[in-house]
């Protein structure tokens, strides 16, 4: 079984404060739920954090 290179992490959305959990490697757009200003985008590989990352999730 293989390990991904990628993690699950916790961020808080720069404009509303609201938390939630995505995965780096994204391969579509994040946006927060509450807001919708954009968490996320992905940038063919690692995705751009556009966000407060608060934990790094195993």
């Amino acid at each position: 079984m293989s390990k991904s290179k990628y993690r699950f992490i916790k961020v808080r959305c720069a404009s509303c404060k609201h938390e939630q959990i995505t995965f780096e490697g994204s391969t579509t757009k994040v946006k927060c739920p509450m807001c919708e200003n954009t968490i996320a985008e992905p940038k063919g590989g690692k995705a751009e954090i556009k966000a407060r990352i608060i934990e790094v999730l195993n």
